[in-house]
């Protein structure tokens, strides 16, 4: 028989369980509590994925290169005709070159025009635009083989055409993606609202000029010039824009107007393409001309965010991989399966209890689609932990927000407000009386 004192001490536990459960208890009054679970969510909630993405081979962007030198404007040859341009009997000089594996170049430097045409003594201008060198002096020979007066002796005339200098472009290579992402961890004695993860992000444009010699003018020795391959910090295409470079005053990198860059003919090469995307440029196209500017621009930053139990904090996400939600809550220092720890979000202060904590296993991820509209996304940590199918991707400008569920909630405030002891006597008999007090906070 139940006394009348016990019974009214019994209701007023309940309503005040109940009460306090009730009273800001965030679980309880999670407004995004109902969300979709991940296992309902249209594909196109999902996002692209950047696991499929493969880097475009080295190859492809390497346009052809014929077998041997084609004379064009801005070539500098080497010629000589002995008793015309060098003395009879005498050496022609010789010049090594001072970088490469370019052979020695042999004559007097005459320039190529920019009509394709070099000037020559006693003849008329002769066009060598197209040819190869051997083919070139044989039409220097020709030239000066059917004025017979002009060659003393033209059965033993020496004639020599080499190319002492090939032409060269000028190009401009500016990059956004100098700088990186570094990661770290913030001091403290314990809780991630002290020892979360933290990054910092610094960029850096520069300006490379350079001149590339003729059949090394194409976009991957400008890259590799200038500072290797774009790595994670830049995006997934580089731009070229036809002439939009005017070298200044001393070969200084002059200011270029955002007009400028915006009017100029561009192509688009991207890096990274999806399985069955066909690359939309040719070989040719890579070939840079003098007053072409490659543009490599930094990649803008994809964050996502969080909060709830998770410190209020901000996050970059991989360039080049997905990060799911299993991965980013370890990543940002956030609890998973440690029960026997409670962890302040505020003060970062660990307290541990007999009968511990349940971890939190509760996440919801705010998500803005394409049209505007904000999704909750519900994942239960637990499930996530069995079936990957679960361990949805963030993507950029996500709201990670960690919270308990409503049971978790009630076993939380039990255990941080009730001390159990509980006694046990055994008797004679089979059955165990058991003797329970409880301690009101």
């Amino acid at each position: 028989m139940n006394r009348p004192g016990s019974s009214l001490r019994i209701a007023a536990t309940v309503v005040g369980l109940a009460a306090a459960l009730t009273s800001g208890c965030a679980s309880v009054t999670n407004p995004v509590a109902d969300g979709i679970p991940v296992r309902r969510l249209p594909p196109e909630a999902l996002g692209e994925s950047k696991a499929d993405l493969h880097s475009v081979p080295l190859a492809a962007l390497i346009p052809p290169v014929p077998p041997v030198h084609l004379i064009g404007p801005g070539d500098t040859l080497g010629v000589f005709i002995e008793g015309i341009l060098g003395e009879r009997g005498g050496q022609p000089p010789v010049r090594i070159p001072e970088q490469g594996s370019a052979p020695p170049g042999i004559g007097f430097p005459i320039p190529v025009r920019e009509d394709g045409t070099v000037p020559l003594p006693l003849i008329a201008p002769l066009k060598l635009e197209g040819l190869t060198l051997a083919q070139a002096q044989d039409r220097v020979r020709d030239a000066y083989l059917k004025p017979k007066e002009l060659l003393a002796d033209p059965d033993k005339a020496r004639i020599i055409v080499t190319l002492l200098r090939p032409r060269q472009y000028h190009v401009l290579v500016l990059r956004e993606d100098a700088g990186g992402t570094t990661f770290g961890s913030s001091g403290g004695a314990g809780g991630f609202g002290n020892t979360g993860a933290t990054f910092s992000q610094t960029r850096r444009a520069a300006g490379y000029p350079l001149d590339l010699p003729i059949y090394e003018n194409n976009l991957l020795n400008a890259l590799t010039r200038s500072g290797g391959l774009p790595g994670a910090e830049a995006q997934d295409e580089v731009l070229i824009l036809r002439g939009a470079y005017q070298p200044g005053a001393n070969g200084q990198v002059p200011e270029i107007p955002a007009a400028a860059t915006e009017k100029a003919q561009s192509l688009r090469v991207p890096l990274r393409l999806r399985p069955g995307e066909p690359l939309t440029v040719r070989p040719e196209d890579l070939v840079l001309q003098s007053g072409d500017i490659v543009l490599v621009k930094a990649r803008s930053g994809e964050l996502f965010y969080t909060g709830g139990l998770l410190p209020p904090r901000t996050f970059p996400l991989p360039a080049d991989r997905d990060l799911d939600v299993i991965e980013a809550l370890l990543l940002v220092g956030g609890p998973l399966l440690n029960g026997g720890l409670n962890t302040n979000n505020l003060s970062g202060q660990i307290v541990q209890t007999g009968l511990g904590f349940p971890s939190p296993s509760q996440v919801t991820i705010l998500r803005r689609l394409k049209s505007g509209a904000q999704i909750p996304i519900i994942v239960n940590l637990n499930r996530a932990l069995k079936d990957p199918r679960e361990r949805i991707a963030l993507r950029s400008g996500d709201i990670m927000l960690l919270q308990s569920t409503v049971g978790e909630a009630g076993a939380q405030y039990l255990t941080s407000n009730f001390r159990f002891n509980s006694a046990y006597q055994a008797i004679r008999s089979r059955f165990f009386n058991t003797v329970g007090t409880a301690t009101l906070p």
